[in-house]
């Protein structure tokens, strides 16, 4: 799913503070840079094709583009538990600092550590620790001081040595662009309906397009046909459902706006290399 990230009052940076009772944000992707600091929680992060297990002090910068979700451990989900989630996340554009990396030997550590982000990195606790007080600062200050807390920081985590690329060596990212109204009109219909018969006719009437012009239209822009695209929205939700163990897989089948079992399975498992069954137990696994 692409988020579409605002920045109040055309801020460079965006920073979020939270305490929640568990992450609510599907699997999805942005052009945005994103460092996510973890400050208590606990559940499996997923980053990519990469699966493991997170806690407190969890410290990660995932590049732009790269898909990612954190899932909260299931004793949030329990009524009677009233430990919250804390978080802060930082939000940048592609853009930010980019000239003076292209231009200034100072930079270019930077550079570098945008580009390995491309793969998502997980600083060690260590690392997060030594700069979390920085991290939490960024919540409190804004402007020009903020700007200089996060080039600090960049700077900071370019020279660490302490990391893992969390993506897989193969793992191939690709980047698109979703910067105009009829795109932007056309993924909003799909976000909010992709759980019933997504019709051709109706997604090319909104881009005010013939059928076959904005097939080739869809494709160009995000890399996929319309049913790819779509199928992506929901395996995304259905996996949700999966760990929630909430529906069986029939129930989620049908929830998710497939029509068939088969074709649900067959589905899932071409987008995740998994059965569902083996989803839920590959999740177990990394518990």
């Amino acid at each position: 799913m692409h988020e579409h990230i605002d920045f109040p009052g055309r801020s460079a940076i965006k920073v979020k503070k939270r305490e929640v009772s568990h992450f609510s944000y599907p699997w999805h992707f942005h052009s945005e840079y994103e460092l996510l600091y973890v400050i208590n929680g606990k559940g499996i992060r997923y980053v990519a094709d990469s699966i493991q297990a997170f806690e407190s002090g969890d410290l990660v910068l995932v590049g732009s583009n790269l898909p990612h979700f954190w899932r909260h451990d299931k004793s949030y989900d329990n009524e009677n538990n009233d430990d919250k989630l804390k978080y802060i996340v930082v939000q940048f554009p592609p853009d930010l600092f980019s000239d003076q990396i292209s231009k200034y030997p100072e930079f270019h550590s930077i550079g570098d550590l945008l580009e390995r982000s491309s793969r998502g990195i997980r600083f060690l606790p260590e690392v997060a620790s030594q700069h979390s007080n920085l991290i939490e600062r960024m919540s409190e200050v804004s402007g020009i001081e903020r700007i200089i807390l996060m080039l600090g920081i960049l700077q900071k985590l370019a020279t660490e040595e302490k990391y893992e690329v969390l993506a897989g060596e193969f793992y191939q990212n690709k980047e698109f662009i979703f910067d105009n109204d009829r795109l932007n009109k056309v993924l909003h219909f799909i976000s909010t309906n992709y759980q019933n018969k997504i019709e051709l006719g109706k997604a090319a009437e909104i881009s005010n397009l013939h059928p076959s012009a904005f097939c080739r239209y869809f494709k160009e822009k995000t890399g996929k046909s319309l049913l790819e695209y779509t199928n992506d929205m929901r395996i995304s939700y259905a996996c949700k459902l999966i760990l929630e163990q909430r529906l069986t897989i029939t129930q989620i089948c049908f929830e998710t706006g497939f029509n068939n079992v088969s074709n649900f399975n067959r589905t899932f498992k071409k987008q995740t290399g998994h059965t569902p069954s083996e989803y839920y137990n590959q999740y177990n696994r990394n518990r």
